[in-house]
């Protein structure tokens, strides 16, 4: 047990955020296998999340995790490889007690994914754990492999007898199945479809959970909250008074070794088609009847629904795309895209986009949707800019000050989490002059902590079965309508001339093309 502290402080008592995971409905039993289980992913989220859980939240007892995956682990290696991986993640918020307690719960299984043998021996392993422990036969099966696995997994679950389709109106007293999917889902809509298929020839639509680690953060939730619990923004939260809204995720740092996979996968489908998207929905979106899973995702589809289709000509005019050279981030000198290991030196894969998107619906009708998203961007942050429409300036034209700014409200995402309102002032002295000023919150002094993380929330939904924050087939579906023309477009192209922005800048000159020409400009931040 060496590197872990003798004592662990009382999070709960300095974090009192935690404490809405206590009070909701405590999960029932259930054993989750997670395939893929020595990668990157379980490493850095996954297993700390897992054990937060354990120690912080009243999970069952009988809760348990199996390892699948092909190096040749033991039990006892397995859980030396977590107790480092969750050591490394969470300090010296580990203590002895608390990982003894959780190491108990952690058993392995040695296989390849295409192996039936394999599926078996877990078969063997998931009724011994029943038996033991009383897991009640509920599962989650945890795809954190490479999606060209998915398919592989799915079939040899169900061939195994694992895969237990959920069926409404059965009165099945032998427990509840449940897939988690890792993003991407699919590279564009007939894979997508594709995927969609293939997994509903083995499960329900309602044991599916596509996560997508965005929702988990407490300030995403927070839109739902900001928007429907306050009477003072619904009213004005429409064309009449809104001029446009900019929605930036802007990374400081580069692909950071993951070359090979951002070769296939790029800005557009990495960032846009799920995060920004999953951020766009829940902004336009309108009041759902109730805040429960069906309400919340219908209204989150209807909005991607009305988006305006983006073809041949407007695609040339309202979407950019770039890719970082060298320059000089945070002081410190950054190699180009093309430098980076597991890149072609030809790449012409985008590691910047910027796009206006139009939503036809009664309420945004005519109001203009700004994102961009990039790689080596001077700064790290992710917010949401509402600008509401410019006052008349008659009232003070006659003396001598500037016309107000527009009023905006900015919804910081990350870091420093939190809302800021940007009004007119007038300053102080003999003499009429007006200044923008700011009224800021922010997460962190106003609750003195930032809420649990990300994958804690959504792992303990998927225990209750709560879906609401997981995406739906019809709603992956409909955006990768929305990307696919894009991608479609650029194949017919000839190859872009990148890289064409510096590491360290605010992306192409292009890019500010998009949004100056209607006479408006984006945000500096």
């Amino acid at each position: 047990m060496s590197g872990i502290a003798t004592a662990a402080p009382n999070r709960a008592a300095i974090n009192p955020l935690r404490e809405g995971l206590r009070l909701e409905q405590t999960p029932p039993p259930c054993t989750m296998v997670i395939f893929g289980v020595t990668g990157d992913l379980t490493h850095r989220k996954l297993m700390p999340s897992l054990y937060e859980l354990v120690v912080d939240t009243p999970l069952p007892a009988s809760f348990s995790i199996v390892g699948f995956a092909r190096r040749p682990w033991d039990d006892e290696k397995f859980r030396t490889e977590m107790q480092t991986a969750v050591t490394a993640a969470l300090k010296d918020q580990v203590d002895t007690a608390g990982w003894q307690s959780f190491a108990q719960r952690l058993s392995y299984v040695s296989s390849n994914f295409d192996d039936p043998a394999g599926y078996q021996r877990l078969k063997e392993e998931l009724d011994r754990l029943d038996q033991e422990r009383g897991t009640g036969g509920n599962r989650i099966f945890y795809l954190a492999t490479p999606p060209s696995y998915y398919p592989i997994i799915i079939n040899n679950l169900k061939a195994a007898g694992l895969a237990k389709r959920a069926i409404p109106t059965d009165a099945d007293q032998h427990g509840w199945t449940r897939l988690v999917i890792e993003k991407p889902f699919g590279h564009d809509f007939p894979s997508a479809q594709a995927l969609n298929n293939e997994i509903a020839g083995t499960f329900s639509e309602s044991q599916v959970y596509r996560i997508d680690h965005y929702l988990g953060k407490e300030t995403v939730q927070n839109l739902l909250v900001f928007r429907f619990a306050n009477g003072i923004f619904e009213p004005i939260w429409n064309r009449q008074y809104i001029d446009h809204v900019q929605i930036t995720v802007a990374e400081s740092i580069g692909i950071e070794g993951r070359g090979e996979f951002y070769e296939e996968a790029g800005a557009l489908r990495d960032i846009v088609q799920n995060h920004m998207f999953q951020i766009l929905s829940l902004i336009a979106m309108e009041p759902p009847g109730v805040i429960d899973e069906r309400s919340v995702r219908d209204e989150k589809v209807q909005v991607l629904q009305a988006i305006s289709p983006l073809r041949g000509a407007t695609i040339a005019t309202d979407v950019v795309r770039g890719q970082y050279g060298p320059g000089w981030v945070g002081g410190a000198v950054a190699h180009g895209y093309r430098q980076t290991n597991g890149v072609a030196p030809d790449s012409s894969v985008e590691t910047y986009m910027a796009m206006k998107l139009r939503i036809d619906n009664w309420r945004w009708a005519g109001v203009p949707f700004y994102l961009r998203t990039g790689k080596c961007l001077p700064q790290r942050t992710t917010e949401i800019a509402v600008q509401f429409n410019r006052v008349p300036a008659l009232l003070f034209a006659g003396s001598g000050t500037m016309p107000p700014e527009p009023n905006v409200l900015t919804l910081r995402i990350q870091p420093d989490a939190g809302i800021s309102l940007r009004f007119a002032a007038k300053v102080p002295g003999a003499e009429m002059q007006i200044r923008s000023v700011n009224m800021d919150f922010f997460y962190g002094t106003a609750f003195s902590a930032t809420g649990p993380d990300d994958y804690e929330r959504l792992l303990l939904d998927c225990m209750r079965g709560d879906q609401t924050l997981f995406a739906r087939r019809d709603e992956v579906e409909q955006a990768w309508t929305i990307v696919t023309p894009i991608l479609e477009y650029w194949a017919r192209q000839p190859r872009p001339i990148f890289p064409n922005y510096e590491a360290g800048s605010w992306g192409p000159p292009e890019a500010d093309a998009i949004i100056e020409r209607d006479g408006r400009r984006w945000r500096r931040l």
